[in-house]
């Protein structure tokens, strides 16, 4: 349980003075960012904010100009590389699906649990050896509404399942931080719709942190949404609040979301 304290829960994932730099052009600037143990928290705001970059810098993709990336308040991520982060319990999910057309998600995720292991590659050698793993790849294809496709090739599944495929790979190593990046993107309705509550089910017990365009979908989900401009935060707060405040109603969502 997170710890308590005044303001609500501890941070279990916090930003200080996070910057990076491409060639002098600041694509993130000075960041702070308080991510609440067991929220789901949104960072919201349009094409070239800076959303993407800071997720690469809070997982390890990109190295930040200056700034530190603490985990509960006491591990430093800033540097470290992805596959370290993410033993630590730091996993993302991406925008671009990319999955092996050719396997079936069953292995996919037996695969993402063995990598967990001190089997390193030598499990690409045996189909026994990945055997042990079977079990617990069931039950993560069934958490994300995969149960009946596990022998299904990738590249026949549809856009939708492949998102709900690589969740479950990111939930195969187990984090207590899951960052999704635009987890709706080119869906449906109707895969939208499943999405939204396929996070509200994985997220008992973890913290989710998303980027995400779809605002119906971020006041479904969020308990708390920072909208970043120009690589900064320009506000922050519950999306009750962020969707009032004319500085977020002028630069990013317009009066018809701030109607609603």
């Amino acid at each position: 349980m997170a710890e308590e304290r005044g303001e609500g829960p501890a941070p279990v994932l916090t930003a200080r003075g996070l910057v990076r730099e491409f060639r002098g052009f600041r694509a993130v600037d000075g960041v702070d960012l308080d991510i609440a143990a067991g929220d789901v928290h949104a960072l919201v705001g349009p094409n070239g904010a800076g959303k993407t970059t800071l997720f690469n810098l809070l997982t390890g993709f990109l190295r930040p100009t200056a700034g530190s990336v603490l985990l509960e308040g006491r591990r430093e991520l800033a540097g470290r590389s992805p596959e370290t982060i993410a033993r630590l319990g730091v996993a993302r999910s991406f925008q671009i699906t990319s999955l092996f057309a050719e396997m079936t998600p069953r292995r996919h995720v037996e695969l993402a649990l063995a990598s967990r292991t001190g089997l390193g590659w030598r499990f690409w050698r045996s189909d026994r050896a990945l055997d042990r793993f079977a079990p617990r790849a069931a039950e993560l294809l069934d958490q994300v509404g995969l149960g009946e496709h596990g022998d299904t090739l990738a590249g026949a599944l549809s856009y939708g399942r492949k998102r709900a495929l690589e969740l479950a790979l990111a939930l195969a190593l187990d984090p207590k931080v899951l960052l999704l990046d635009e987890p709706t993107a080119g869906m449906g309705v109707e895969d939208v719709d499943r999405t939204v509550e396929l996070v509200r089910r994985i997220r008992t017990g973890r913290t989710v942190v998303l980027v995400e365009h779809n605002m119906n979908v971020v006041a479904s989900l969020a308990d708390k949404v920072t909208v970043l401009q120009h690589g900064a935060v320009l506000a922050e707060g519950p999306y009750g609040e962020i969707r009032n405040d004319p500085r977020v109603i002028a630069a990013y969502l317009g009066d018809s979301h701030a109607a609603r």
